[in-house]
């Protein structure tokens, strides 16, 4: 992300921030943000697992 367009979308999320926010609100904002946006690469990507397949990964005992 180039750094204007970084800088504000940081100045997006501290203006979202309630008055009474902290460091860790923040850098929860941020890690949401930053989880969102590489989940939504991936699936631009075509780096996603079905439904079906992650049902018969984690419930073989079924």
């Amino acid at each position: 992300m180039e750094k204007a367009v970084l800088k504000q979308e940081l100045e997006l999320l501290l203006k979202d921030l309630p008055e009474e926010a902290d460091w860790d609100d923040l850098m929860y904002k941020i890690y949401v943000r930053q989880s969102i946006e590489q989940g939504l690469r991936d699936s631009e990507k075509g780096n996603t697992v079905s439904h079906d397949e992650i049902k018969k990964r984690y419930f073989k005992a079924e």
